[in-house]
């Protein structure tokens, strides 16, 4: 099921990176690129990182106890 759901996945994006086609491409890679760079998302990744992490250690904490 879950092999299904990600070919149905791909499937998809290509079909709509291929009609956006080579021009919007490189747009949007120029702005992930300008994006990834930023100090303060470098460090808003960061913080949402930690609190990822803790949400996953009070998580397993909590099925442990049960």
């Amino acid at each position: 099921m879950a092999k299904l759901s990600f070919l149905a996945g791909f499937g998809a994006g290509y079909v709509l990176g291929a009609r956006a086609g080579r021009e919007r491409y490189e747009q949007i890679r120029r702005a992930y690129d300008h994006a990834k760079d930023d100090p303060r998302l470098q460090s808003l990744a960061g913080t949402l990182r930690a609190q990822a992490d803790h949400a996953v250690a009070a998580a397993k904490s909590e099925l442990r106890d049960r």
